[in-house]
């Protein structure tokens, strides 16, 4: 089975599983262009399926495509939409980072836009 994602004006509109044979011979005259996408990249990395390990193949366009995802054309990548205004792309990843390093002590914590920072949560007891 491969993945399929239909993009429209750099959008990702829709996605499908579809075997290569029968998507070959799919016809949508709608407009848009479809991509083979892959389930196993992230963060520009392919891993193995249902890993957390790199399988040493070539990632596909940066990330799995997802409804909304951007899809540059320029470097053939797919990305999530920005959570944030003050967040940054990392192409080396095709992921949105924020301008300071989450805490790795503590938390959980949850990105407070207003002071762009990392802000521990409070879990109800």
């Amino acid at each position: 089975m491969g993945h399929y994602a239909k993009v429209v004006d750099s959008k990702v509109v829709q996605v499908i599983v579809a075997e290569p044979d029968f998507f070959n011979t799919f016809v949508d005259s709608s407009p848009g262009q479809w991509l083979q996408t892959s389930y196993n990249t992230r963060g520009n990395v392919h891993y193995l399926p249902n890993s957390q390990e790199p399988s040493g193949q070539p990632a596909v366009r940066g990330n799995y495509a997802g409804l909304g995802y951007t899809y540059d054309a320029q470097n053939d990548v797919f990305y999530a939409p920005k959570p944030y205004a003050s967040w940054v792309m990392d192409e080396a990843t095709w992921s949105w980072k924020a301008p300071v390093a989450m805490p790795t002590e503590g938390g959980p914590y949850s990105w407070d836009e207003a002071t762009q920072n990392w802000v521990e949560s409070t879990l109800p007891a």
